[in-house]
């Protein structure tokens, strides 16, 4: 073998695993480039192209990856928001019979402070919130990705808290609502009403007040 040879063979092999590094966090930079072009020009006036450009790859190799802008919309709520409601379920649903229902409801609220306090995370909510009048499956989408996901569970811990005569005999579904309306309307809040000037409260203070509000309503006398 030729020394040109050999180190030609070589330099294949040293970029190959460069390469492939390369195309396995292309799906992310696309995402990021769609964040990004959904955040300023609106769902609507985002183009394949501009988030192509974004992303530093041509509008044909976004096509591999995702078939459309829809699709790259339920790709950014799954690694944001939807891993949180699928792990506030779990923590919701793994409540043993004897376990305080108070603490797990806590605990898997806390969990969406997340959504508050990151910047990437809040974008998929800002995003459906600001384009669901006019793309109505947008909000279809979020609501099978995460209120589908995050509520049952909410109403299933709720019953259970009824039956260990923690929780009063309250409507479990409307009282669901109420805790993850909660969190909603904060970021309609910031992605529609909020001004320039005006502080955004604080993550975990904000969870914490909007869970002992609800906490307290729904609490027997004796348990809040």
């Amino acid at each position: 073998m030729s020394p040109s040879s050999h180190h030609r063979r070589s330099g294949r092999s040293e970029h190959c695993p460069r390469w492939r590094r390369r195309a396995e966090a292309r799906p992310d930079d696309i995402l990021d480039a769609a964040e990004a072009c959904f955040l300023e020009e609106g769902y609507a006036g985002a183009t394949v192209e501009r988030i192509a450009r974004g992303a530093g790859i041509s509008k044909g190799a976004v096509y591999l990856y995702f078939e459309s802008k829809e699709a790259m919309l339920v790709a950014l709520i799954r690694r944001s928001v939807a891993k949180l409601a699928e792990a506030a379920a779990a923590r919701l649903d793994a409540q043993g019979q004897d376990e305080d229902p108070v603490t797990a409801l806590r605990e898997a609220g806390g969990l969406f402070r997340a959504v508050l306090a990151d910047p990437h995370m809040f974008a998929a909510p800002r995003i459906v919130l600001a384009e669901a009048g006019r793309f109505p499956q947008l909000a279809e989408i979020y609501r099978r990705e995460v209120i589908d996901v995050a509520m049952p569970a909410a109403v299933r811990l709720i019953r259970r808290g009824q039956e260990q005569g923690v929780f009063r005999a309250v409507d479990p579904q409307v009282a669901a609502r109420s805790l993850i309306g909660g969190v909603l309307v904060q970021a309609l809040w910031r992605s529609v009403f909020a001004r320039d000037d005006e502080p955004a409260p604080d993550p975990e203070a904000f969870i914490e007040t909007h869970l002992d509000i609800v906490l307290n309503g729904l609490c027997e006398r004796k348990a809040a």
